[in-house]
């Protein structure tokens, strides 16, 4: 009963750290999987639809923006800060997921089971946790009438999966008014521990927040040749020309790039371990792999990738095709994007044709600032055996369009992770969860984050 003698809401007392958990397992029971086609993506809609309820219930006031497509759905909520007159800071985050193939895994991918302390589902980590606590500290702060220091806009979007194309990139193109006064923005695959041996034998939880990505790049190869009857003899042969050509780029090794990002990370992990990591050494990817299973992802950011993915060619056994194509993901170090053409122009040779699918832009920022000084106490508020390290993500994410409109962004989603867990083969992987103390822990260190931010 309140002092009035009226029956309090129970849902007044409820704490983020509370209901986070229930929020991440209800996010991903919607099953917004990502194909890459129009027609077949799914769920954005009713998941926004969903998001929207719980901050308007709240208080919020929100706005629905569709980007460029009937149900490619975003949502917008600003929660005033003391200092408005201070740049406003976005907490972003993506609904979509990849999709997941419900017989490979050993509970549903859409269930959102709860078991064996941890949240299972497609977007457990990528990225429905964060999405989850967020939306958690955001309707904790509205419920409590919390005024953070400045204005926090949370962003909740569409299509990230695709490269953004119907999302983020398609929101920073038409309607950079939703952006305007945003300085910051705080987003994915950042904030998780990577735990690591001091020579002392104690432990180290170092707490990666990114602060620079790849570019992103979807190419189209082409080769063109004539047509004819497969019993015939061809000297030029279209599948022949790809093929080569696909070989030669698939089995390239491209030169080591160490950027500031990597170079700050590689030196607090030494400084930490006692390790020792020299680029001129031929075997720096063995002397990564010391790291354990973090080690796929360092060492995919040391030089451009060029990953051939699909082939397309030919219609009938018996016919030589006219045209063979293929697709490559390839992953930019910043700062090599002309480069990187040259190289594989080379490679590939004159007889075929390329093309950027899509081409999204590296992107990389210093370590330093107010920001990232909240991030570091934040985590040693509850931790303090952690330590924040900058480190650039091989992949991309929505920062790479908000950085179009001049927006500083980082990653920074906050998990304590358990020592053995392979985190980075759950990214994309089967049986993706998070452990249920590891969303408590962000949900804390998050709120702490906003307070002081």
């Amino acid at each position: 009963m309140s002092a009035t003698g009226e029956a309090s809401d129970p849902k007044q007392n409820v704490r983020a750290v509370g209901e986070v958990v229930e929020l991440v397992s209800k996010l991903i029971r919607f099953d917004t999987s990502n194909t890459g086609d129009l027609t077949t993506t799914k769920g954005e809609q009713e998941c926004a639809r969903w998001v929207i309820e719980q901050l308007q219930e709240v208080g919020y006031e929100t706005e629905y923006v569709e980007s460029g497509q009937p149900g490619r759905a975003n949502v917008f909520a600003r929660l005033k800060g003391a200092d408005s007159s201070r740049g406003a800071l976005m907490m972003h985050g993506h609904l979509d997921v990849v999709p997941a193939e419900a017989a490979d895994w050993s509970v549903h991918p859409f269930s959102g089971a709860v078991q064996d302390g941890y949240v299972w589902g497609r977007g457990a980590i990528d990225m429905k946790d964060m999405v989850g606590m967020t939306l958690a500290v955001a309707r904790q702060f509205k419920r409590e009438g919390t005024v953070p220091p400045r204005d926090l806009v949370f962003a909740f979007l569409a299509d990230e999966e695709n490269g953004g194309k119907w999302g983020s990139q398609w929101l920073a193109d038409h309607r950079p008014d939703l952006f305007e006064g945003i300085t910051e923005a705080v987003g994915e695959v950042g904030g998780f521990s990577l735990t690591v041996d001091r020579p002392d034998g104690t432990e180290s939880r170092l707490y990666l927040v990114e602060t620079a990505e790849k570019g992103l790049g979807w190419m189209r190869l082409r080769a063109k040749a004539r047509a004819g009857h497969g019993s015939f003899l061809h000297e030029d042969n279209a599948v022949t020309i790809l093929a080569d050509a696909v070989a030669r780029l698939g089995k390239h090794t491209f030169p080591l790039v160490l950027s500031d990002s990597v170079n700050e990370f590689l030196t607090a992990v030494a400084e930490e371990t006692g390790l020792t990591f020299d680029p001129d050494s031929p075997d720096i990817e063995g002397q990564l792999a010391k790291l354990g299973t973090i080690s796929r992802i360092i060492g995919a950011t040391l030089r451009d990738t060029a990953n051939p993915t699909m082939l397309q060619a030919g219609y009938k056994a018996n016919v030589i095709p006219q045209t063979a194509e293929a697709v490559v993901d390839c992953r930019v170090v910043p700062g090599r994007r002309a480069q990187f053409e040259r190289e594989v122009d080379e490679l590939i040779g004159p007889d075929v044709e390329r093309e950027w699918i899509t081409a999204l832009d590296s992107y990389e920022t210093t370590f330093d600032g107010h920001l990232v000084d909240a991030m570091n106490d934040a985590i040693l508020a509850h931790d303090p055996q952690g330590r924040t390290v900058p480190y650039m993500l091989s992949g991309g994410t929505d920062a790479k369009a908000f950085a179009r409109l001049g927006i500083r962004c980082f990653g920074f989603a906050p998990l304590r992770l358990p020592p053995d867990l392979d985190f980075s083969a759950l990214f994309h992987g089967v049986d993706e969860r998070v452990p249920v103390d590891a969303l408590e822990f962000g949900t804390e260190v998050l709120e702490h984050f906003l307070l002081h931010s």
